[in-house]
């Protein structure tokens, strides 16, 4: 990383599909920043859930265990990791069955609480600066971050995307589901999915992986160049 580059924190908001997860690792790593996937923290939580029999369409009964889990997240954007109470939790809370159930989960305030100062805290120790994705980051999380992007993109082709990694899902089904997600996430009460007044919108219908980092990467350089 340059000697010139300042420590930055960057925000990177939106729906499910949009290339968040891809491009924040990899303007993390061309800039030599941290980077943190908040909704696998919320995937994480979700699983506990699941794996301890809590019901996890009962609001209290998730409220009155949300301190229970130990989440602890890596932060290298080259090999993110995500362990709770100690085990690897990277391939278990990318199942169906957790896909299904975060929302609810993520929906009820003592979750929130409980992980937006694990996220807070993890971007306040990062010693170079830090790029967060998620949903209510430049909202709620880091509302004063230093940079807030805010990726969108088309239904179909966020279902598109979607379906090209999870191999063999129906198209049809996946934009749906996703749609749903969406409802879900930006009707919630606590943190709801938005844009910050003050963020940058990205639409990534029509622009490649690589085209769509080059323009986050540019916007960071360009915030750390004015400061």
């Amino acid at each position: 990383m340059s000697a010139t580059v300042e420590s930055v924190i960057v925000a990177i908001d939106g729906p499910a599909g949009t290339g968040k997860s891809s491009t924040s690792r990899a303007v993390a790593a061309e800039l030599g920043l941290s980077y943190l996937d908040t909704g696998a923290q919320y995937r994480a939580i979700t699983w506990w859930m699941i794996s301890n029999g809590v019901d996890t369409a009962d609001a209290a009964a998730i409220a009155a265990a949300a301190d229970k889990p130990a989440i602890v997240s890596g932060t290298d954007p080259a090999g993110p990791t995500i362990t709770v109470d100690g085990a690897d939790a990277s391939g278990p809370i990318r199942t169906q069955d957790v896909s299904s159930k975060v929302s609810a989960v993520s929906a009820v305030p003592e979750v929130r609480t409980r992980i937006t100062e694990l996220q807070r805290s993890i971007a306040a120790a990062a010693p170079l600066g830090i790029v967060v994705e998620g949903r209510d980051i430049g909202t709620t999380v880091l509302p004063d971050a230093d940079l807030k992007i805010f990726l969108t993109a088309s239904a179909e082709a966020r279902a598109a995307r979607r379906s090209g990694e999870l191999k063999g899902s129906d198209l049809a089904a996946t934009r749906e589901a996703l749609i749903k997600r969406d409802a879900a996430d930006s009707s919630r009460k606590t943190s709801p999915l938005a844009k910050a007044a003050d963020a940058v919108e990205v639409d990534t219908t029509d622009l490649t992986l690589q085209q769509v980092i080059e323009c986050v990467v540019t916007l960071v350089r360009e915030k750390q160049a004015g400061e």
